[in-house]
């Protein structure tokens, strides 16, 4: 069955975006400094930048992500969708699938927990990654629903917004990787059996 991971870029004081998140501003008032580690807003990417931003994908049969992001991120997707593969969105609103390019956007109402279940029946042997936002990660922790971890930690402090994790959740991991450059720390995590 597929692996679930969650593939994500927090803050170093753990949000994943800043407060006023709007169509022309998904990630609130943090702007794309979150993702200067592949290339956004004038980062310069290193070797291992590049590496983990491969990695993301790499062996990804389907992606899972809140409705949120998915209102926000369209307009900055383009033409292909940006995830190139199923992409199920969680969502309480039923709409027809919307193909964009090699993505397929699903809309599944059914909660976390079974849009979970489903991207793990689309990706076969494949991995499932969970891409965000916040709330859809954290539901997804509390439901024991990750496999594997992997946080792109930036070097900036927030001081508010979506936040990603707290203290008590990162009690449950252990780090098995961890990689620094400049505009990252890549760090893989696995849940430590409870």
């Amino acid at each position: 069955m597929a692996r679930v991971i969650l593939d994500i870029s927090p803050s170093s004081d753990g949000f994943v975006a800043g407060d006023g998140i709007t169509l022309a501003e998904p990630f609130g008032d943090a702007g794309f400094r979150l993702h200067r580690w592949i290339g956004l807003d004038d980062g310069q990417p290193e070797p291992a930048d590049h590496d983990a931003a491969a990695r993301m994908f790499a062996e990804a049969g389907a992606v899972v992500i809140g409705r949120r992001m998915f209102e926000v991120g369209m307009a900055h997707w383009g033409e292909d969708g940006a995830f190139e593969r199923p992409t199920l969105v969680v969502t309480r609103y039923a709409r027809a699938d919307l193909p964009r390019g090699a993505t397929t956007f699903h809309f599944h109402t059914g909660g976390v927990s079974a849009a979970i279940h489903r991207a793990r029946e689309i990706a076969g042997e494949r991995e499932v990654i969970v891409a965000g936002g916040a709330s859809v990660a954290r539901q997804c922790m509390a439901l024991g629903l990750i496999d594997e971890m992997r946080l792109h930690t930036v070097p900036v402090q927030l001081g508010h917004g979506a936040r990603l994790l707290d203290e008590a959740v990162m009690t449950a991991w252990r780090p098995i990787r961890q990689i620094a450059t400049r505009n990252a720390m890549h760090q893989t995590y696995l849940p430590i059996a409870g």
